[in-house]
Parts: structure tokens; sequence; C-alpha cells
């Protein structure tokens, strides 16, 4: 992924006004992201637990979404899986984001959801620089450049269902 700008960011948001894109906590550390290693943008609002943003290329711009979430109150030796990454988390390392459709149907209750990587840290899981606290991820036979290939595309999926 290119590396973002603040203004880049903030408007790039399609399920949300500019007011709320404009106030919306961003990154202090974007010059420090590992942006070679990321296929999106991913990040917790730390002033609001329940809440996370996404931003993805996707053709020739940029998709900016909020997330929402509960936190998972699962026990101990129960897993779940991110549907974007594959990567399993035990307790709660995984939640269903819904994201509030754009425009009327997001202002009438309408959202989407999938279950992700609660921290959006997908593309470091795929690459081995960050493992869940499972400690490992399944072996695949497919190479990284599939697996990202896989990421991106059901990413890609989410995002179309979202905007459509």
């Amino acid at each position: 992924m290119r590396a973002l700008t603040e203004q880049d960011i903030r408007g790039s948001f399609v399920n949300c006004s500019k007011g709320e894109a404009k106030r919306l906590t961003v990154p202090r550390d974007l010059a420090e992201q590992p942006w070679e290693d990321l296929d999106f943008l991913g990040w917790r609002d730390p002033g609001a637990p329940d809440r996370s943003y996404l931003v993805s290329e996707q053709g020739d711009g940029l998709t900016g979404v909020t997330l929402r979430f509960q936190q998972g109150r699962r026990g101990f030796f129960q897993r779940s899986m991110c549907a974007l990454c594959l990567t399993t988390h035990p307790r709660g390392g995984v939640a269903l984001m819904t994201a509030r459709k754009p425009g009327r149907a997001g202002r009438d209750g309408n959202s989407v959801g999938l279950y992700m990587c609660t921290d959006l840290a997908c593309s470091l899981y795929l690459r081995g620089r960050r493992t869940s606290q499972s400690g490992a991820r399944f072996e695949e036979s497919l190479t990284l450049e599939e697996q990202v290939a896989r990421t991106l595309g059901n990413l890609s999926a989410f995002l179309a269902k979202l905007t459509s």
C-alpha cells in the first residue's frame, strides 16, 4: 500500500459525513507505518473502544469506512477466524465488524458486517510480522501473493456489498 496522509485518510470515508470524518481519530504514527507490508490501513479508535476504521485502495482511489463492533465474550478455549485473512484468534481477537451503508440506506439503519481481526492487522498476520495469541496460523499451500490476493478479494467484496 502507498503511504497515506491524514488528508488522504479523512477524504476517503464513504459511510460518514465530512464533519464526522474531520473529527475521527487518525493514527499519529502514519510516518512509522510499515506501508510496504500493508494491504490496507486499519486502526481502532483509542477514545471509543467499539469503533474502528479501515482505508483501502480500491480501483483508482481510496475507500474508507467506519466500523463498529462489540467486544467478544467468548470462553477461554473458543476461537474465531477472521473472514479477511483467515487467521484464528482466541478470546475476542475476532469480532463482527459492522459498517453503516452510505447515504439514505445507512440513515435508515442498514449495515453490512464481516468477522475481522479486532486489531485489523491482517496484512501483518499474513506476512508473519505479527502473531495471534494462539501463536500460529494454519499452514496453507497458497503462496503469500495468493493469500494477499484472497484477502484483498474478501475485502473488496465486503466494500462492494457496503456501497451497493
